[in-house]
């Protein structure tokens, strides 16, 4: 790695980008974390819930400590003897002042603290000055990581999202590396934000009164790298088996008769009405306009990461409880996770009488499938839900390519049968049904998964679908080549919503005036707050990044 040298300490790229993980995993997310699994070494996984770093007079000595609320009740833990995870749920989108602020380019980021922070599963941690009997010089002394400009601390007010980035600590020259913990503050959350995946080694030292520590904390971003496998510290703990740890479980090996599945994993895919010989063919398309690759649905497993985990806001009940997990696949592109759209764009509407029809006839799995899209209100307006009875139905014109937000409610592996119909401008009725399968999570290894209607014992189908079942239109939101989300409403124009370019990224959020519910379905009056992509306070950190705020813990 490369070593950085400023005021004539020398720092390690493994030193300072340990150092940086650490401040950054300072920041609020979502308390409740596991805090009982173990890494290499012994060591202990903090993956989500809340934490304080807090240097402490012990004996006289000062100590940077971990103060551990991820359960119950607090264990006090040393920095050398965890492994901090920034899962790739927080990967989010990043504004401009923070790489302005770095000098860095702007692009996605691992945050903790970030934006989304109350929507997603990761830690919470914080900086803790009160127990030290004074004012903490924090300094972060070293660093290791994948990037030379991957992590970095700052503050900025909340309310100004716009508004420019002050650096705290980074791992670049440009950024200082020492800031003043004040004696009163009992937690100053940063927003901690990395560029690169893998595994970072940040060394802080902490001093005040004339005494002073230096621990190294291990952080692992995103999940390219099991966090169970790091050793902690500055990795020269010797691997010991902890006995606690899980022996693990052999990985089920495919069915040699099974046929061999296209997995897709990531990037953007179309459920498309396509006109074939006459009739209507209901396929896959995945990729770009420009490059893509035409799929049988029945010879394809959707594979939903768990990077697309996150947790049912208020407002949303018709997905569950708010709190609880679900996996989300937003309206919006997100790096790492699928994006799957609808797409009518090989038919004109001059093809067609009418629009094109795709029914949701029954869906097989483990939990609920829920399909919506938000308002120019924010209020979510639900297309399909399995969680109310199906069929469920949703429409779309000729020349029309849209996204929503996608949600299942359990990890496993689901089965989502489809008819999609329309009649042609001459008349003609035209239909195709089709399953897909779906692995959702880390539970099934979406290679073993047998694509189409399976081969597996499942559930009863949510519901029988008929050919009396409502096909109301629904207001699509759809996403024009410019990456801007809006709405149509099919009450108006049915055929209003804007050719779309295949894969274009969008980083909009959804718009448009339409309130009603698609197909019968029940659709909630929240607010939305869980499409990443909008520009609200995500703090960009082309190069790495954490934000602090300020905030003071109420007396009990």
């Amino acid at each position: 790695m490369r070593a950085l040298t400023r005021g004539g300490r020398a720092f390690t790229a493994a030193a300072l980008a340990a150092a940086t993980a650490v401040l950054v995993g300072a920041a609020g997310l979502v308390a409740g974390g596991s805090g009982n699994a173990r890494a290499a070494g012994g060591a202990v996984v903090l993956d989500e819930g809340e934490l304080d770093f807090t240097p402490r007079l012990a004996d006289g000595k000062l100590e940077l400590q971990i103060d551990d609320r991820t359960g119950d009740t607090t264990v006090v833990r040393e920095p050398s003897q965890v492994v901090l995870h920034a899962p790739a749920s927080s990967l989010q989108y990043t504004p401009d002042p923070v790489a302005t602020a770095l000098g860095t380019t702007n692009m996605d980021s691992w945050q903790l603290g970030g934006w989304e922070a109350e929507n997603i599963f990761a830690p919470e941690p914080g900086w803790n000055g009160s127990e030290a009997g004074g004012d903490i010089e924090v300094s972060l002394s070293g660093y290791d990581g994948p990037d030379i400009f991957g992590m970095a601390a700052y503050t900025r007010e909340t309310d100004s999202v716009n508004g420019p980035a002050t650096a705290y600590l980074g791992s670049a020259e440009s950024v200082q590396r020492t800031f003043t913990l004040p004696g009163d503050e009992e937690r100053l959350l940063p927003i901690w934000q990395f560029t690169a995946e893998g595994v970072y080694r940040l060394t802080f030292t902490v001093t005040s009164g004339g005494s002073s520590d230096t621990e190294t904390l291990a952080v692992v971003v995103g999940d390219d790298v099991d966090p169970s496998t790091v050793l902690p510290g500055d990795g020269s703990t010797p691997t010991a088996s902890p006995t606690d740890a899980p022996t693990g479980s052999a990985t089920a090996s495919p069915s040699p008769t099974a046929p061999a599945a296209h997995v897709i994993a990531e990037g953007h895919v179309d459920l498309a009405a396509r006109p074939a010989d006459g009739d209507l063919e209901f396929q896959l398309k995945e990729g770009t306009e420009l490059d893509h690759e035409w799929y049988e649905p029945g010879e394809v497993v959707m594979h939903v990461r768990p990077a697309a985990k996150r947790k049912i806001p208020e407002g949303y009940e018709f997905l569950g409880t708010p709190g609880d997990a679900v996996w989300w696949l937003p309206l919006q592109q997100n790096a790492g996770i699928v994006w799957p759209g609808w797409n009518t764009t090989e038919y004109a509407k001059a093809d067609l009488d009418g629009r094109v029809s795709f029914r949701l006839d029954s869906v097989l799995g483990p939990g609920n499938f829920a399909m919506f899209y938000n308002d120019a209100m924010g209020v979510p307006v639900v297309s399909l839900n399995s969680g109310d009875g199906l069929p469920d139905t949703h429409t779309l014109a000729g020349g029309t390519h849209s996204h929503f937000d996608w949600v299942f409610s359990a990890e496993g592996v689901y089965r989502t049968t489809f008819t999609v119909r329309a009649t042609l401008a001459d008349g003609t009725k035209v239909s195709d049904t089709e399953t897909i399968a779906w692995a959702v999570g880390d539970d099934t290894d979406p290679s073993t998964v047998t694509p189409g209607e399976g081969d597996e014992p499942t559930a009863t189908p949510t519901a029988t679908p008929s050919e009396s079942a409502s096909q109301t239109p629904t207001v699509t939101p759809s996403v024009s080549a410019s990456g801007s989300a809006s709405a149509s409403a099919p009450a108006t124009d049915p055929g209003t919503a804007s050719s779309g370019s295949g894969g274009t990224s969008s980083t909009g959020g959804s718009g448009g005036s339409g309130t009603s519910t698609a197909g019968g379905l029940a659709s909630t009056g929240a607010q939305v707050a869980v499409i990443a992509g909008v520009a609200v306070v995500a703090l960009l950190v082309g190069g790495g990044a954490v934000f602090f705020v300020r905030s003071r813990r109420t007396a009990q």
